[in-house]
């Protein structure tokens, strides 16, 4: 199947990679052509021309703005996908503005699911990710077997835009959870105990989980390289409030964790790892 790639980040090259290596023919396009690199791919000059050329293309990109642009806008996607073809979006972006592009496409024959990711760049690397799609099932079937080249578990949520509500839940508890090791590290530490042996006790009990194992190592370590760029997890916490304001629901706990993630940016922190929710509660 000829299949485009549009993002080629930590997470978007390996699972264009993934693409190419199940034996697709693919295509890429790219604002910053260095990006490229070696990937085995025909490289094209617009996202229309990416478009044209493709039965199903791949987005994965930053913002929402960014995502309709690509999707819509001057030389975009739909000035070039033809009736019957699919647009993925696997991005993190707001489920109305993942509505709003699914409708102007479906208006021009062309199919779209928003369908974001979870497990992050090792996720992407290991082809282990969460699928979360929103779209018609008739079109996620379609699809289904390259979904299944990048991920082990892949869900219909419901129409356009569930995919997206579901990502924004995947990230509160999250990120939430990332907030709930760095009190706890920060807990030990200040009570003069040693990190390293709370974590290994907690590891073993009811508070074990992937967040602790992974950052949980961050911060005993003080390891604050970049695993996901904690502006990222900020960003989705945005769209995370705002999608709780439009339907209503309290969230106070995401509140208090979007409020100590503007304090990490605020420190200029935000391209070093989420684990520096840690430094946030050291600071003086």
């Amino acid at each position: 199947m000829k299949v485009g790639f549009i993002g080629l980040g930590a997470m978007g090259r390996p699972m264009a990679l993934h693409l190419y290596r199940a034996g697709h023919d693919l295509a890429v396009w790219a604002r910053r052509p260095e990006r490229i690199g070696d990937l085995p791919a025909s490289i094209c000059a617009t996202p229309a021309e990416l478009g044209h050329c493709c039965e199903v293309v791949f987005t994965v990109i930053t913002s929402s703005a960014d995502v309709e642009a690509v999707a819509l806008g001057k030389d975009g996607l739909s000035e070039g996908m033809v009736p019957g073809s699919v647009l993925v979006d696997c991005s993190t972006i707001a489920p109305d503005v993942a509505r709003r592009i699914a409708d102007q496409l479906r208006a021009k024959g062309i199919h779209m699911l928003d369908a974001p990711v979870s497990g992050g760049e090792q996720g992407a690397i290991d082809a282990t990710l969460a699928i979360m799609a929103g779209g018609d099932a008739a079109v996620l079937e379609m699809v289904r077997p390259l979904l299944e080249c990048l991920g082990k578990r892949v869900v219909h949520i419901g129409p356009n835009g569930a995919g997206q509500v579901a990502k924004a839940c995947n990230q509160m508890i999250m990120v939430a959870a990332i907030e709930a090791v760095a009190e706890a590290m920060r807990l030990a530490s200040a009570s003069g105990v040693d990190r390293s042996l709370v974590k290994a006790a907690l590891a073993g009990g009811s508070a074990a989980s992937r967040v602790l194992d992974v950052m949980g190592e961050r911060m005993v370590k003080s390891d604050y390289a970049a695993g996901i760029e904690a502006r990222l997890h900020h960003k989705d916490f945005g769209l995370v409030l705002a999608a709780a304001r439009q339907v209503g629901v309290p969230t106070p706990l995401a509140a208090v964790v979007g409020q100590q993630l503007n304090a990490l940016m605020a420190q200029g922190w935000g391209h070093d790892d989420t684990a520096s929710l840690l430094r946030v509660l050291e600071l003086e």
